[in-house]
């Protein structure tokens, strides 16, 4: 189970990350994860959302630059060592990390972690033989 992610490419200037945040809430899009990177000149925001194809479309429509990228969310028990357990079974299928990032969701006492695999499809069939469960779109669209 996969998942798309929007990398947003904005000016690094004052006010651009809150242009993109206002705009999408004005189109009623919540963001379920974030990230953003940042260089000299521009930064990446990096979303997940429930319709990212919609929130791709309104967003490029009103001039701001959109990359969908797919994503795997892989649920992670918040306590140590609880990370290590998901990478032990990236790193035994030979799976390159790209990068990831995380959120804790305290309702369900997890972690969410968004990775971005080389070989998305490898990683999920690897994580579920593990017994890593990786967050549908409905659950994570409904946390």
């Amino acid at each position: 189970m996969t998942h798309i992610q929007l990398s947003i490419f904005l000016e690094n200037k004052k006010g651009r990350l809150y242009d993109v945040c206002s705009f999408l809430g004005k189109q009623g899009i919540n963001i379920r994860a974030l990230t953003v990177a940042e260089s000299d000149n521009f930064g990446v925001l990096r979303i997940v959302v429930k319709d990212p194809h919609h929130a791709a479309v309104v967003l490029k429509e009103n001039g701001f630059v959109v990359h969908e990228t797919e994503v795997v969310a892989v649920e992670v028990d918040d306590k140590p060592g609880g990370l290590s357990k998901v990478l032990e079974a990236i790193s035994k299928h030979n799976i390159n990390v790209e990068y990831m990032y995380g959120f804790v969701e305290p309702a369900i006492k997890k972690a969410m972690m968004i990775f971005r695999f080389d070989d998305p499809a490898k990683a999920v069939n690897a994580l579920k033989e593990d017994k890593v469960r990786v967050v549908s779109k409905k659950d994570l669209g409904d946390l």
